[in-house]
């Protein structure tokens, strides 16, 4: 048997026989020592808000409820359904609709999840869930602003119209819910089963299976909006087992009568009609089962004043049996605080991997936020027997890898995954396993660059499986099947690509650089792998980033399937979306990773390109909100600080990560200043806080530059590294201080702005030396 499937088999028997006591043990020695869950701040970046953003995109759409480290369930307090609101809640709302199991973190499209929402409730009850203006029509609550409170796995608020405390924990697979109530002859707890974010769920099964226990299911399907209000293709069906610790004496089931011709996406749901329906559902005293369209549960039970009711839930994405077998595995009774203490540890467990010293207290609050941040997915798609839904619909069981979910390809490749290839290799590998699993059931055999409970989105351009696969098996992470995963990539670079007679994208330039640089990744497996024809073939194609290099303009430039340029706009280089993905040219334009000194001859050479780089940055509003040069708040220019280092001046790469660091990232909601894009935004800043950076994912060199705090100690996986830990030294670190002066890597002077991945993976020390002033000869060999 394997270390996997022993891994799970553990899990699984001490989970059920034991309930985590083990854990237990470890929270109890963490209570002895500094917590490094007590610096998380889930606040930060949970506004989906447009005006401050100054952007459309709004800010980092976070959500502050509760999860664990890559758990399947994020229990979060939820305040809106529909929009380009992916993680269901933003922090100006005034009120809340209830609590649900599932959410996305920080995603920019219309969201999805927001399943199994649970509200409590005293007096007349109400089976629509309101609006923000008119929540008494409904059953949402007004909340008071000043009782939230969020941690590393904990949430809490009071509602404020039915003077109810309510708080939230999680397991890996469960939620876990307390709600307090005040003397109430009609106390409640509602479960609204169609809800979902940005839409919702198609159809839905409710039973009740004794007098403390319900399960069921929720499908959602693109037919129900969800995931960029169906055209994500988002198609899953969510199974749940709950029990509640007050008996079920009175209850029911509401059924709305939904048609079912009637369409039902968001602009649907929302329009008179379709909520007269839900207002007038018909209610089902002491009804066991149903089956339908638009269904919730209730109970309902007299209570005195500061009377507690627990509810526990199980999910799957498998079967209800899985739900039950989760439950049953995760949570034993009904101490809430047990749980939420257990979750805590389990972020102490997974901060470990970083520790920093030195710094303020906010910049520590800030760091292992976003450490937190990047450890919420790709999130775990397995039940605890190892069970999960496959690409083909159909029940899999997998003892060699966790199946996992949700990658924001685009986005994450950047940041995201190389810092995961340090702290958690195996969630890499993880990801490379699921890839590759998910492409062969589904038939495809290609990988998609943004996948979502296994729907293939299309989201977004490029092929960024492919620099995850080559940064990874660079790196010795090669736990999969490597001939699958290399051919399965060939399909994916010859299904989407630059137009091989065109050798670009017609009209097009970020799909053209982020081909050339996949083509590139490519190039470089096959190179690895012993496929020399390939390897040439594709380094041949990562050329083609020349060919939308228009040397009148002296910049990328759209260009016609007839070869000639589309016209060039009265804003220039900083027309948004002429050509771009979210970006304009002026950003976009630095993307050729993989060929630094073939950028900088085309652009002019290194004076030429390096004065054009600075001006990039010193035009740039200190805030980093959106704007038309360097935009930090979106992903294409996140390698773009450290071409200094490559262009012969690494002190303004120094400069100005140490100037992102302080001013896009704070401790407070607004503390994202772009969408946090499933980790990657946060990844960004772990990364550079702790002195080093890649440009091009898929090679092995990390550029350095100034760390953030006095001491930063990385724990290493000795499955994939020599050494136990590498250790980051500053000497003369303070707020003014962000030049490196010198620097030693084991003692030993280094003269170089760079490392290589196996300089980490051996274990050992980096010391700076800073000072307030530029070292303009360090650096530059």
């Amino acid at each position: 048997m394997n270390y996997r499937a022993k891994y799970l088999l553990i899990l699984f028997f001490l989970s059920l026989f034991a309930g985590y006591d083990l854990l237990a043990v470890a929270a109890s020695s963490h209570r002895k020592k500094e917590r490094l869950s007590e610096y998380v701040n889930p606040f930060i970046g949970a506004s989906t808000n447009v005006r401050k953003a100054r952007a459309g995109h709004g800010l980092g759409k976070t959500f502050p409820g509760a999860t664990t480290p890559w758990g399947m369930t994020q229990v979060s307090p939820n305040t809106i359904t529909g929009g380009d609101n992916g993680p269901g809640y933003s922090d100006e709302h005034t009120t809340i609709e209830g609590f649900a199991l599932t959410q996305m973190s920080g995603i920019g499209w219309y969201g999805d999840l927001g399943n199994f929402l649970v509200m409590p409730t005293t007096g007349e009850l109400f089976t629509y869930r309101g609006t923000e203006q008119y929540p008494e029509k409904g059953y949402r609550s007004r909340y008071n602003k000043r009782s939230e409170k969020a941690s590393a796995g904990y949430y809490s608020v009071f509602l404020s119209d039915y003077k109810i405390k309510a708080e939230l924990t999680a397991t890996p697979h469960c939620g876990i819910m307390r709600f307090t109530y005040p003397k109430h002859k009609q106390a409640r707890i509602q479960i609204d089963l169609a809800r979902r974010v940005g839409g919702t769920s198609t159809r839905q099964y409710i039973e009740r299976v004794d007098d403390q226990t319900i399960r069921g299911w929720m499908r959602c399907t693109p037919a129900g909006g969800g995931w960029g209000n169906g055209s994500g293709k988002a198609d899953y069906t969510v199974y749940f087992y709950a029990q509640f610790s007050c008996p079920l004496k009175e209850y029911g089931i509401w059924s709305a009568d939904i048609p079912d011709n009637w369409t039902r996406r968001l602009g649907d749901i929302g329009k008179p009609e379709y909520i007269d329906r839900v207002i007038h559902a018909e209610t089902f005293h002491k009804r066991d089962k149903m089956e339908g369209n638009h269904l919730g549960f209730y109970t309902e039970f007299p209570t005195e004043e500061d009377d507690e009711v627990v509810v526990k839930t199980g999910i799957s994405f498998v079967s209800m049996k899985g739900a039950e077998m989760n439950l049953k595995a995760e949570v034993r009774g009904w101490n809430f605080d047990r749980y939420r203490d257990k979750a805590a540890s389990l972020w102490d467990e997974a901060l470990s991997k970083i520790k920093v010293s030195g710094g303020t207290r906010d910049m520590r609050t800030i760091f292992y936020t976003a450490l937190y941040h990047t450890m919420i997915d790709p999130r775990v798609f397995t039940d605890v027997t190892g069970e999960y839904i496959g690409g083909d619909k159909q029940v899999h069981k997998t003892d060699d890898f966790i199946k996992r979910t949700v990658f924001s390809g685009w986005d994450v490749f950047r940041s995201q995954f190389p810092l995961q290839t340090i702290i958690n290799p195996e969630v890499v590998n993880d990801m490379i396993c699921s890839f590759i699993s998910l492409a062969e059931e589904n038939g495809t055999k290609y990988y998609d660059r943004w996948e979502f409970l296994n729907a293939y989105s299309g989201c977004m351009v490029g092929n960024p499986a492919i620099s995850v696969i080559a940064d990874a098996y660079r790196k010795g992470i090669r736990n999969y099947d490597v001939k699958k995963a290399y051919a399965y990539a060939v399909n994916t670079a010859e299904k989407m690509g630059n137009d091989k007679k065109l050798g670009y994208v017609s009209g097009r330039v970020s799909e053209t650089l982020e081909y050339a640089y996949s083509d590139w990744c490519l190039s470089v497996l096959a190179e690895d792998l012993g496929c020399k024809e390939a390897a040439a073939e594709y380094f041949e194609r990562s050329r083609s980033y020349s060919k939308v290099f228009d040397e009148e303009q002296g910049w990328f430039r759209p260009r016609n399937a007839d070869g000639t340029w589309k016209e060039w706009p009265e804003e220039g280089r900083l027309k948004e979306s002429y050509g771009c993905v979210e970006s304009n040219l002026y950003q976009q334009g630095w993307f050729v990773p993989h060929d630094i000194p073939g950028m900088a001859d085309l652009m002019g050479g290194r004076t030429k390109t390096l004065a054009d780089l600075t001006n990039f940055f010193e035009k740039c509003p200190s805030d980093f909100l959106w704007n038309a040069y360097y935009n930090h708040a979106n992903e294409p220019v996140h390698h773009v600080p450290f071409l200094f280092n490559r262009l012969g001046a690494p002190w303004l790469t120094q400069y100005w990560t140490r100037a992102i660091c302080n001013g896009a990232y704070k401790n407070k909601v607004e503390g994202l200043v772009g969408n946090e894009d499933v980790g990657q935004m946060s990844a960004w800043y772990v990364l550079s806080a702790m002195g080093f950076h890649p440009v091009c994912p898929g090679e092995t060199r990390y550029e350095l530059t100034t760390p953030l705090f006095d001491r930063v100690e990385i724990k290493l996986d000795d499955r994939y590294a020599k050494g136990k830990r590498f250790v980051i030294k500053t000497v003369g670190n303070a707020s003014e201080a962000c030049y490196i002066q010198s620097a030693k890597l084991n003692g030993k002077s280094l003269e170089k702005c760079y490392i290589d991945h196996s300089d980490i993976m051996n274990g050992g020390e980096i010391s700076f030396r800073l000072a307030s002033y530029p070292n303009y000869s360090w650096g530059l060999e």
